[in-house]
């Protein structure tokens, strides 16, 4: 009985640990993102960093939503954050961009590099491989 009291204990502690690790990592969000670099090649097989002039933004709130300037057709949704990633549903009935499955939804994995979140789409087939670096501009 002690035992099975010690696991049941252990495994609520862990649980609570993940769930806690997942809600600040979504912390870590808030906010306004811009996009400031992409990672990609432009078909060779030297990829490398680029800037952007005016990127898109993504705005984090904390009751689980967003808006974002990437779609004129759509500019608001919600997200989840996990360990390793964000999925952002946009809420507009219909809207699909062709590239993400379902429509209107996008998985994004993460990493927090310095003061900058690198945005790594699981919706696209990068042979070079791709990815988007933001910075919190408030």
């Amino acid at each position: 009985m002690k035992l099975t009291i010690l696991i049941l204990c252990i495994f609520l502690s862990l649980t609570s640990c993940s769930d806690d690790e997942a809600k600040s990592q979504e912390n870590n969000f808030l906010g306004t993102w811009k996009l400031i670099e992409t990672y990609g090649s432009d078909g060779g097989s030297n990829s490398q960093w680029t800037s952007v002039d005016n990127g898109y933004t993504y705005t984090f709130n904390n009751n689980g939503t967003f808006s974002s300037t990437r779609f004129t057709e759509c500019t608001t949704g919600t997200y989840g954050v996990s360990s390793n990633s964000i999925t952002l549903v946009y809420g507009c009935e219909g809207f699909d961009t062709g590239i993400e499955n379902p429509a209107g939804t996008f998985v994004e994995n993460y990493v927090f590099e310095d003061e900058n979140i690198i945005l790594t789409p699981t919706y696209m087939n990068c042979d070079e491989g791709c990815s988007y670096k933001f910075e919190k501009v408030e």
